[in-house]
Order: structure tokens, then C-alpha cells, then sequence
């Protein structure tokens, strides 16, 4: 036991040996004491609980117990030689846990008029905390219920506590169990809001909830789902369904999903894992499911869809699927289950008749029309769309791609008279197969002959000619299947552009929730990662859903960069009887703040205000 030297009541640390109630083993506890001269008498009592982990070397306590008390009574600046710079970010936790823990000791008077004389030279501001974006996150999780559930699914305290502290530094500032657990002790003030002290929290305590929230994810998405139907009442008549993957940092070895395929985002380099999405048409996630990195998204559509009937009526959900999951055998299966589907045709065929197509949309430059052709055979309706900017686009990316094909050719052609370059005439037919492999989008429109000199066996020329126009394949046209046949074209195309709103979902999964990269390697593990981001969505969903209904059209990360600026402060000030007032509060929000707040129905001001005098 060591002690500050100090006058009037002297702090100082206690190691208590303590048994283990499970094991009979010994431990040791620490605690920060105060010893306080009450006339001839002195007293000791604790004042912070310091737990099992201390890290403090017994040298410094001493000092760390003096820092704790300058702190405490407002001497900022007086750093104590001899504690070492390492601690000082202790002594000022500390320190702040005990004005804490002081102000929930004085009973504040809501209400009441409260002068005080103040030393005005002497205001500091000290502790600032994030707390916007986390005060909007916390109520759309208590909207939901989800604290809640995690209580009923039985998650303990500190379990509920860093379940919370997950999700929401995901949707935060994602980054790995490492950086959030740092985020949640120093930089949030997430812990102010839920009542709980996250520096008590040990690093591995995010792993296992990580495993926790994993092993509950059905009855968790079943809870979410039913719970945003009923706070926002919409009916779920449509489902899309489809696919993204995300790379793992490292070999993956240990992970039974990961597997070299097709990355969409260009790192095929890298071992991926595929995430599967089933929402509704108002961008609620209804389930997720985790595949091997080179699944083909086409063998996934019974596992993920099959359980989608609904159990209240009994009918079935309209499915709306991209091409790479149309295929004639999942369509057979939609109808053989008795489901509706829209999905975008993978057929080249393309037709369209501008006289017989109706208008769907114009808007200044943009103009879109349908024509509905039915197949008298099978009864199902093919939806040919033009769009005139799908026109301008699917132009600019073939001029393009014909550049690069003719530029290739040309090259290769000149080279047939330059030494050192490729002239024997098998090796240029298969310099021109691989041309025709690259540049496909243009090759198909060419006749590429080459000319062999009967002597010497190479090749003596080359030479190309376009045999079809982009006009003759109906640029800008592309074509729905359904068996919606009560549907007219412009309700068709509408279900059909919800899928852009599921490629908004996964691009905020990846980019503003941490989808991406992966460093964990063991399955579950990677799976639990994955969930948090997939959770995280629930709730940045449910944000946005009600902003937008009130004309608050942003992304997450605008809504981010909007909120960004309001934090929780410690104002600390010199009385004139010699004590300290600490006053921790939100500072005001802004006006662009206010709005959000108001769209939400929360508070202007996250957390209590916590005033205290020692």
C-alpha cells in the first residue's frame, strides 16, 4: 500500500488478496482509497475500484495516486515528476471516473436556478467525446428493441454493453475488434450514454460477443425484420435477392469459406468470402447468409429464398433477380414453388419497336420506354426496355473498346515488318484469339483475316473490317422476364430499378460499414465479422428511412459528416470557497444537427449533465 502525501485526506492505492469462489485460487484486486482526519479520528474509504487487470507498477503508485488528486482538484497543468508519461493517460481516466462517480453521489435539483462565484481564469475544457452519431444510433437500436432482445437471448450486462459498443463502432468508425475496443475508451462517449465504463472492458470481451451475436444471427434477423414491419408497416410483397463478396488480408487459410474467384472489387488476387442479402422492396434485410469466396451466385437462390413464403398468408413474395442468378433452372424453380418473378433476361436476343413501346419516364434528358411482348407458349412476358442514357453510355463504351481492339491490331500488323517482334503465322493467329478474347465487346463485330506467305511460314498481313453496326444489337435496350402478367410496364420497370437500391446496400455495407477488407481467418469468426456489418445496416437503415420521409435524402457517410462536431465536455472551474466545479454536458448542436434530431424525435442533447464539487 502507497500513498500521495497530501494534506487534510491523503489517496492512495490497496492490493487486496481476494479467493476464487469457483476455484479457490487467490487473486488480487485493487483499489484507489481515501484516508480522511475526521477530528482526532481517521477514516478510509474506497473511491474507484480499480479491478483485477491494474498494469501499474507499485513504484508509480504514488504518483499516479497524487496525479488523481491534482486532477480532481483542477490542477491541470501540474504534471507529477515522478510519474512516468506512460500513466498519465491512467491518472486522467481515473480521475474522471471518480468525478463521475462523485456527481451520481450529489443529488442534483432539475429546475432550480444555480449561481455560483467562479474563478473565471481558471475555466478549462478538458475530455471532449463523440456522441453525436452515436446518440442517433443508440435510439435507432432502442427503437427496435434490440438491447432488448440481446437481454432475452441472455447477454449479461457487460455482454449487452459490448454487443452495443460493436455494432455501433461499426456504423461509427469501422475498423478491427482492436481499434473499436480504443475508439470505445478514448475517443466515444458511447459509455456515457448506456451507463456503462467501457475502459473496465478487456479487448477480448469484443471477440467472444463478436462469436455470441454470431450464434444467435437467425433468431436476431427474424426479430429485426418483424420488428421494422411493424414500426414502419410495409407490406412484403417483393423480395430481391443477390450476391457480393469481400477479401480476407492474408492467406485465409484457416477459413473453410475462403477461395480464390472473381472479386468484385478487382482483388482477385486475394482468398474472398461471399455474402448473401435477401431484402424487401423497402431495403430491409430480411436474411443474410455466408458462402465460399467462388460460389456460383446461381446455386444459391433455393438455400436462400426457399424459406421466404409468407407464414401469415400463405403466398409467396414477387422475387427480383440480376442476370448472374437467372438462370432457366432457377426460373423453372421460382415456378415450380409458385413464386412471382421479375428478373433481367440473359438471353442476347434483344428486340425493339418504338412503335409499339409506351412512354415510362421523362425527365430532361432521360427517357425510357417499354414494350411488352408475351410468349404465347409459357404465357410469360418479356419487358424490352430503352433508356436513352444506357444508350449514350453502352455508345461511349464501345467506341472505346473499338480504339483499344483496332489499336492492338494495328500494332500487331506493323510489327509482321520489324525485327524482333512476332511473324511466324500460328503465333499471330493466336496473338489475334487473344485480342478477340480481350477486347470481346468490339472482336464481335470484326473479320480479322490473316495472310500466310506460303515460303517462309509467317505471316505477311493483317487485315480487319467491322461486319455490324452498335446499331444493329440495339444499344440502350435490355430486356425483363416475368410472370407477373398483372402488372402493366411501368410497375415491371419500377420493381426491376429496386435493384440499384440493393447495389446501394452493398456499397454501404463495404464502404461506410467495414465490410471490407477481412483479418480474421477462422470461420465463425470471419462469419461473426461479417454479421456485425450486416446488423449495423438494420440500423443504419432504419436512420435513413425516416430522414427520408422527411426529405432527408443522404447517404450514411453524409449523414456522418453532418452529425460530425457535437461532443460530451468536462468544464471545470475554481470556486471561490477553494473548490472545483466539474460540469460534464453535450455542447449545443448545430443547426443542420438540430434538423436530424427533430426528423428522429431525440433529444438535442445526448447523455445527462453531470454536475460536481469536490
Amino acid at each position: 500500500m502507497q500513498a500521495a502525501h497530501c494534506q487534510g485526506s491523503c489517496m492512495f492505492i490497496r492490493r487486496t488478496s481476494i479467493k476464487s469462489r469457483r476455484t479457490g485460487e487467490p487473486y488480487y484486486t485493487y483499489r484507489l482509497v481515501e484516508s480522511v482526519r475526521i477530528e482526532d479520528k481517521v477514516r478510509q474509504h474506497t473511491l474507484l475500484n480499480l479491478g483485477r487487470h491494474f498494469e501499474v507498477p507499485r513504484e508509480q503508485w504514488a504518483a499516479l495516486a497524487q496525479r488523481i488528486a491534482q486532477l480532481v482538484s483542477g490542477q491541470l497543468d501540474a504534471l507529477t515528476p515522478e510519474l512516468d508519461g506512460q500513466w498519465e493517460e491512467h491518472a486522467q481516466r481515473y480521475s474522471a471516473l471518480l468525478v463521475h462517480a462523485k456527481a451520481r453521489q450529489q443529488e442534483p435539483c432539475p429546475g432550480k436556478e444555480d449561481y455560483q462565484s467562479v474563478d473565471v481564469n481558471s475555466l478549462e475544457l478538458i475530455r471532449p467525446r463523440s456522441v453525436a452519431v452515436e446518440h442517433v444510433s443508440l435510439a435507432a437500436l432502442r427503437q427496435l428493441g434490440l438491447d432488448t432482445q440481446l437481454e432475452q437471448l441472455g447477454f449479461n450486462g457487460p455482454q449487452r454493453a459490448a454487443a452495443i459498443g460493436t455494432i455501433i463502432a461499426r456504423m461509427t468508425a469501422p475498423g478491427s475488434e482492436l481499434f473499436t475496443h480504443r475508439w470505445l475508451q478514448t475517443r466515444s462517449a458511447l459509455g456515457e450514454l448506456i451507463d456503462y465504463e467501457y475502459s473496465k472492458m478487456h479487448l477480448m470481451q469484443l471477440y467472444r460477443v463478436s462469436d455470441q451475436l454470431f450464434k444467435h444471427k437467425a433468431a436476431l434477423e427474424r426479430f429485426l425484420y418483424v420488428q421494422e414491419r411493424s414500426l414502419f408497416e410495409f407490406d412484403e410483397v417483393i423480395t430481391l435477392y443477390d450476391l457480393t463478396n469481400t477479401y480476407f488480408e492474408g492467406t485465409g487459410a484457416g477459413n473453410a469459406n475462403a477461395a480464390l474467384g472473381k472479386s468484385k472489387e478487382k482483388r482477385s488476387d486475394c482468398p474472398l468470402v461471399t455474402l448473401a442479402l435477401v431484402l424487401d422492396a423497402s431495403g430491409f434485410i430480411k436474411r443474410s447468409e455466408v458462402f465460399a469466396g467462388n460460389v456460383s451466385e446461381a446455386q444459391t437462390l433455393a438455400q436462400m429464398v426457399g424459406q421466404l413464403r409468407g407464414k401469415d398468408t400463405g403466398t409467396a413474395p414477387t422475387v427480383v433477380l440480376d442476370a448472374g442468378i437467372a438462370t432457366e433452372e432457377n426460373i423453372a424453380w421460382l415456378v415450380e414453388q409458385q413464386y412471382r418473378y421479375v428478373v433481367v433476361s440473359r438471353k442476347r436476343h434483344r428486340e425493339f419497336n418504338e412503335q409499339q413501346a409506351v412512354l415510362i419516364k421523362e425527365q430532361g434528358a432521360l427517357r425510357i420506354q417499354a414494350q411488352r411482348v408475351v410468349n404465347p407458349a409459357t404465357g410469360e412476358v418479356q419487358l424490352y426496355c430503352h433508356s436513352s442514357a444506357r444508350e449514350k453510355k453502352d455508345h461511349g463504351i464501345q467506341r472505346l473498346a473499338t480504339e483499344r481492339f483496332e489499336t492492338a491490331l494495328k500494332q500487331l500488323a506493323e510489327g509482321l515488318h520489324k525485327k524482333g517482334t512476332v511473324k511466324r503465322y500460328d503465333k499471330v493467329l493466336e496473338r489475334v484469339g487473344r485480342l478477340r478474347q480481350k477486347y470481346s465487346r468490339a472482336a464481335q463485330y470484326y473479320e480479322i483475316t490473316v495472310t500466310e506467305a506460303p515460303s517462309s511460314g509467317k505471316a505477311s498481313a493483317i487485315e480487319w473490317q467491322r461486319t455490324q453496326s452498335i446499331e444493329d444489337t440495339l444499344p440502350g435496350v435490355y430486356c425483363l422476364r416475368t410472370n407477373q402478367d398483372q402488372w402493366d410496364e411501368a410497375t415491371l420497370w419500377r420493381t426491376y430499378t429496386l435493384l440499384t437500391d440493393l447495389e446501394a446496400v452493398f456499397r454501404c455495407l463495404k464502404s461506410e460499414l467495414g465490410l471490407r477488407p477481412v483479418f480474421h481467418h477462422k470461420t465463425d469468426r470471419v462469419s461473426g465479422h461479417l454479421f456485425i456489418s450486416v446488423l449495423a445496416y438494420h440500423l443504419v437503415h432504419t436512420i435513413r428511412y425516416q430522414l427520408k420521409a422527411s426529405g432527408i435524402d443522404l447517404s450514411w457517410e453524409g449523414l456522418r459528416r453532418e452529425l460530425d462536431g457535437q461532443d460530451r465536455v468536462t468544464v471545470e472551474m475554481n470556486r471561490a470557497d477553494g473548490k472545483t466545479l466539474h460540469i460534464r454536458k453535450a455542447t449545443r448542436p448545430e443547426p443542420r444537427q438540430q434538423v436530424i434530431y427533430d426528423a428522429l424525435g431525440i433529444p438535442h442533447r445526448p447523455g445527462k449533465t453531470e454536475k460536481t464539487i469536490i
